[in-house]
């Protein structure tokens, strides 16, 4: 390797401690004025909460200095900036549930830094056993089949909770299979569509203007649509359903660079989206509640299936205006009990305005264009495309959330990435960080010059 090869990597590290540092400070710093604004004094956990940001930052950091020296030094800062939020954010939310018990809700920050420790440590684990990310193309049939079994095993063995079948129960904990399934059908398309780029780009019939794929190249699409449907039926899950069926489209687009993959991939999820959303009354209940959220928030608990959390979503933004009311000072109560879940982001709304809001999407924008310039940087189909599948499902599921909570489309009750709660989630998101760092340093290790 030449000097300049060699002298990049450590320039890549001390740039990513410069922001983890940062970041730690930031995350401690939310954590205290929480605690002063709510109650006069430092928390109680502070010392607990500094030394966890501490080694979440700083073990990470440590493995990519010695097993991926070249990975992309944003992505770890920016994932573990907005973890640090979402821990803030949920030690605001217990004090305000502890004084309101009539909701029922248990605390959620100390149960959350647990699984984010357990996220961290398999995100570490990753970068220690996956040395090549090219290893998982020769299972991706294997993990195709376990993520339709994860996918379909909440239909049949799944609780019932919040109108929607995405939880398998495991005596006290709860496991949200969908999680793992985005990036597990990530793998797995990006390694059949690497073997098969070459048919699904055939050129077929012109209809209406546009050029439309072969009709035998039409049945993986089918298939996919299909499967869709049925979680969508089946389990009243909309969100894994558009994540599951978006990330496909995307992917396909990428290895095919077709649009008629693209404007196949939109008139069936909209003509799925309608027949279900008419015939299922729980989605369509959410449905109904979207096209007038004042007035299901004026008549919630006189027509089923409907809620006012929508309703009270839009309040709270308004009352937040530009800046905000400050942390601790709002009503996040009002929201119910999904308020630290799906509905954490008007918690940012409310208290930190248009303004933190707007930050917080910016984070999420950010972790993505490293992904996907990560996925334009990789030397292999099977990483670049595999790349751009992570990325695209984290924009996805943060479009789905943010655009529910916020009214641009129906609720889907799917958790926000790093933010809300949830430990399958956290962890899932972790290990799409893990995947993006290993790509990233064999990317890199491919450009230098030997």
């Amino acid at each position: 390797m030449t000097f300049a090869a060699l002298a990049q990597a450590p320039d890549r590290r001390r740039t990513e401690a410069r922001l983890l540092a940062l970041v730690v400070v930031i995350a401690v710093f939310g954590y205290t004025y929480t605690g002063l604004s709510m109650s006069g004094r430092l928390p109680g956990g502070l010392a607990v909460f500094t030394v966890g940001m501490l080694l979440m930052a700083l073990l990470p950091h440590l493995v990519l200095r010695r097993f991926a020296p070249r990975a992309d030094p944003l992505i770890l800062p920016v994932a573990t900036l907005l973890t640090g939020i979402g821990l803030v954010l949920l030690h605001r939310l217990d004090i305000t549930y502890a004084q309101t018990p009539r909701l029922k809700t248990a605390a959620a920050a100390n149960g959350q830094l647990v699984w984010t420790a357990i996220g961290v440590a398999v995100c570490i684990a990753i970068l220690l056993i996956l040395r090549d990310h090219r290893i998982l193309q020769r299972y991706i049939y294997l993990t195709m089949v376990i993520a339709l079994v994860l996918l379909m095993a909440p239909a049949f063995f799944g609780a019932d909770m919040y109108g929607a079948k995405r939880w398998i129960l495991l005596g006290p904990l709860s496991l949200q299979p969908g999680e793992f399934v985005k990036i597990m059908i990530s793998v797995f398309f990006a390694g059949y569509l690497t073997v098969n780029r070459d048919a699904l780009a055939l050129a077929g019939r012109r209809a209406l203007g546009i050029q439309l794929p072969p009709g035998r190249q039409l049945a993986p699409i089918f298939t996919i649509w299909a499967i869709s449907l049925l979680v969508l039926i089946f389990e009243r899950d909309l969100g894994t359903s558009l994540i599951f069926f978006g990330v496909f489209v995307i992917m396909l687009y990428m290895a095919t660079d077709r649009t008629s993959w693209v404007v196949c991939g939109l008139l069936m999820a909209t003509v799925g989206a309608a027949v279900v959303g008419s015939l299922e009354p729980h989605v369509h209940g959410r449905v109904t509640a979207w096209l007038d959220p004042m007035r299901a928030f004026t008549k919630a608990g006189q027509a089923e299936h409907m809620s006012d959390q929508l309703g009270q979503a839009l309040l709270s933004f308004g009352s937040g205006g530009i800046s905000g009311s400050g942390l601790g000072q709002g009503h996040p109560e009002m929201i119910g009990f999904a308020g630290n879940s799906d509905f954490i982001l008007t918690t940012v709304g409310e208290e930190l305005g248009l303004a933190g809001v707007m930050a917080v999407i910016m984070l999420y924008v950010l972790l993505a264009q490293r992904g996907l310039r990560v996925g334009l940087s990789a030397r292999d189909p099977f990483g670049k495309l595999l790349a751009v599948g992570l990325s695209g499902a984290l924009l996805l599921q943060v479009f789905v959330v943010s655009g529910g909570v916020t009214g641009l489309i129906p609720l889907t009750g799917k958790a926000l990435p790093f933010l809300a709660k949830g430990g399958s989630s956290l962890v899932a998101n972790w290990v799409m960080v893990a995947l993006l760092l290993r790509i990233s340093d064999h990317a890199q290790r491919r450009r230098e010059p030997a």
